[in-house]
């Protein structure tokens, strides 16, 4: 599958290219860049690929599918105009303003007969997906509530004023999370923490209970402002409990410089000393964490497209996360639950 990039800021930079260079069956053959510093980037990241100035050029000169990860007001244009030229398409997160939006686009790309996927890559989290495996074995017997934390030390990524917030940003990821183990939500009762930026008003953190169809309750929670790093879950049932304090593995060492293709056997395991603890009758064990993979988004993305079946996270997944999206700023608003 033949890839090119909208946008090279640090979603493209860091969470995009590095891991379709790791990705089998994927070649990146192009980013769209404009500003001469972003070009730079290009160009001493990726010397020996295309840059183009638009995504138009980029179309014209052949691509079968594109990755848009341009600022979220800008993404809606861009994915159209993708689909429009018959290009499968991943959007990133969030890839639309509200659900009746996200249903535009899916509707869009249905008529066209392209894939439209959303890069909800923290399904391939190492936490994650030891708590998946841990749930789908049955060791917590009948499961009774979930809890989600992501604290972010990083007051100066907070996307400022009303159409940026944390809740869009860490709260597309923490929903799409918890719907992918529990199931659809039928409500959800938001609180938020909201910060006044020349740009607007702004949340900057958020408390999240959802109730989902299956019966399990989860809350989920992030921040931004207080000067706190934390990636938590807990699991309880009426077998025992789960508990798992592990690391943002895979972006840290993004950032460090390392990439997923210098090692990939080694990639995204997690230290034992952070393994998570299963609590049972028969006593307290460490659970082997799985490996965390965000290039596997991209290698089912293009077997998908060989295979003329769903993407890895379809249009239609995306827009039931934007729904608790919806739902919760009614809900922190308004001081009531709010069906989804």
């Amino acid at each position: 599958m033949r890839i090119g990039i909208v946008g090279y800021g640090t979603g493209g930079r860091h969470f995009h290219a590095p891991f379709i260079m790791a990705a089998k069956g994927v070649e990146l053959v192009g980013v769209v860049a404009r500003a001469p510093e972003t070009v730079a980037k290009v160009k001493a990241d990726l010397p020996t690929t295309a840059i183009y100035s638009s995504l138009s050029e980029m179309l014209t000169a052949g691509v079968d599918a594109v990755t848009i990860t341009t600022p979220p007001q800008t993404r809606r244009e861009l994915v159209l105009e993708a689909i429009a030229a018959g290009v499968h398409v991943i959007a990133d997160k969030p890839f639309a303003p509200s659900a009746a939006a996200g249903r535009e686009l899916d509707a869009a790309a249905r008529a066209k007969g392209v894939a439209l996927g959303v890069f909800h890559n923290r399904r391939w989290d190492t936490d994650v997906r030891t708590l998946k495996k841990v749930l789908d074995e049955g060791r917590l017997g009948k499961l009774w509530s979930l809890h989600s934390r992501m604290d972010l030390d990083e007051p100066s990524t907070l996307d400022a004023g009303p159409t940026g917030g944390l809740l869009r940003d860490l709260g597309s990821h923490l929903v799409d999370q918890i719907l992918w183990l529990l199931g659809p939500a039928l409500s959800v009762d938001a609180q938020l923490d909201m910060v006044e930026r020349k740009e607007g008003l702004t949340d900057a953190g958020f408390v999240l209970t959802l109730r989902h169809a299956g019966g399990v309750h989860s809350h989920l929670s992030s921040s931004k402002l207080n000067r706190l790093s934390a990636k938590e879950y807990r699991a309880y049932g009426e077998a025992g409990s789960y508990v798992s304090s592990q690391t943002d593995l895979q972006a840290q060492a993004i950032f460090a410089g390392r990439r997923p293709a210098d090692d990939l056997a080694g990639w995204g395991y997690e230290d034992m000393a952070l393994w998570g603890v299963l609590n049972t009758a028969s006593g307290a064990e460490r659970v082997t964490s799985e490996q965390g993979r965000y290039h596997d988004y991209y290698e089912q993305f293009a077997k998908a497209i060989r295979e003329g079946t769903a993407p890895p996270v379809t249009a239609a997944e995306a827009v039931a996360t934007l729904a608790v999206l919806d739902a919760a700023r009614i809900s922190a608003s308004e001081g009531r639950v709010v069906g989804v």
